[in-house]
């Protein structure tokens, strides 16, 4: 029988999430940034391990109703794949667990015909990564990973210029992000936050590698287009009893001749989020800090510097299409999300409607988190390596 007409056009995106609940800070961010554009509403969720506390904040904080706050994922994906979409069924879940559960929670609701919004990193591991990537292209379904500083409209800038050979070829780039808020073990002070992502069991078998570098990596990767070749690192642990790495020093050949420094640490006092790249082509140079997203500076030799600023009309396409309020009102990190959202509920909205999807679309797919695992582990495995150099994991 042919497949029902979706409805998907005449209504919001439905989401559903997992993960979330009391005490987690990434999940409101999620929730706000989803619906600020007015195409996605929530309406389900499995909000916490503890089935009873999960179902209590649905009800009690989010105002879901009670039959759809659901006590475990496995329980949401059977019964919402029961559902009808009259009778409101959902259209894609947002995972926001700690690392370790993304796997089988995305492998249930892809497999149950639901798409997904993901966290970073994707899994706890490459092979995990490869298999997802399968059920991903066997499913059909929309993937989408929140690697946040991609939706940023002067980092879409920074890649149009790169793209369009506006500085050259590139030859050199150097991606730092420094944290202090690892600095004191506050995992042992019950923070939640820091413990789940100190914990190998949970986060994985990286630190600061997994929590932040992959940021670094696929920002390089989105705004310059360079794949990795090989690494050199240097990956630290400072606080005695820390079971994960808390500082990182990567150096960088990518195919092609251009070289890079990849820099992390969540032990460097002072500092709050201080993601920023520089990216150097033989005419020009492009430096962006997520510190102050909303600029973007241009260097030349012998030129002063020219800064392109959010909301102007000079701006590329895609930079112009994530931008939301007039110049000079500031825009940031959870509109940066919300751009990720907006972008997955248009896929998701083609994908119901039968119609093809680009084949590159402006928002993180599961190609990302694939390579993001395969730079996790190399990056591991160059920092307990004595050789200089490791190769780039083939993913």
């Amino acid at each position: 029988m042919p497949k029902p007409k979706s409805d998907i056009n005449s209504r919001k995106v439905r989401m559903g999430m997992v993960g979330g609940g009391y005490g987690a800070f990434i999940g409101a961010v999620h929730r706000r940034a989803a619906v600020m554009d007015g195409q996605i509403e929530l309406v389900c969720g499995a909000f916490d391990v503890d089935p009873e506390k999960g179902r209590q904040f649905g009800v009690n904080e989010l105002f879901l109703n009670p039959e759809r706050s659901y006590g475990g994922y496995k329980e949401m994906a059977k019964k919402e794949a029961a559902l009808s979409s009259a009778e409101g069924r959902m259209d894609f879940v947002s995972i926001v667990t700690p690392n370790h559960v993304h796997f089988p929670v995305a492998k249930t609701f892809l497999e149950a015909g639901f798409h997904v919004v993901c966290e970073k990193p994707m899994t706890v591991s490459l092979d995990e990564a490869k298999r997802l990537r399968k059920i991903v292209e066997k499913t059909g379904k929309v993937f989408a990973l929140t690697h946040t500083y991609t939706g940023y409209p002067m980092v879409k800038q920074a890649r149009h210029m790169a793209g369009s050979g506006e500085i050259g070829k590139i030859m050199k780039v150097i991606v730092e992000y420094p944290q202090d808020w690892l600095l004191t073990r506050l995992e042992l002070q019950g923070v939640q936050q820091a413990v789940w992502r100190t914990d190998p069991r949970q986060s994985g078998p990286a630190g600061s590698i997994g929590d932040i570098g992959t940021h670094c990596a696929n920002l390089v990767h989105y705004i310059t287009g360079l794949e990795i070749d090989s690494v050199c690192a240097d990956v630290n642990t400072f606080l005695s009893g820390r079971k994960l790495d808390d500082d990182a020093n990567v150096l960088i050949r990518f195919k092609g001749g251009a070289r890079g420094i990849l820099q992390v640490s969540q032990i460097s006092s002072g500092e709050e989020n201080h993601l920023n790249i520089r990216v150097w082509g033989d005419k020009g140079a492009l430096h962006w800090n997520q510190e102050n997203p909303n600029h973007l500076d241009l260097y030349a030799a012998g030129a002063p510097v020219r800064t392109f600023r959010r909301g102007q009309g000079y701006l590329c396409d895609q930079a112009k299409l994530a931008t939301r309020v007039p110049p000079g009102h500031p825009e940031a990190f959870i509109e940066a999300f919300a751009n990720i959202y907006l972008g997955a509920a248009s896929a998701i909205r083609q994908a119901e409607s039968g119609r093809k999807q680009p084949p590159a679309p402006d928002f993180p797919t599961v190609e990302d988190g694939v390579r993001g695992m395969a730079f996790i582990e190399t990056v591991l495995e160059s920092g307990k390596s004595d050789k200089k150099w490791t190769k780039f994991k083939k993913f």
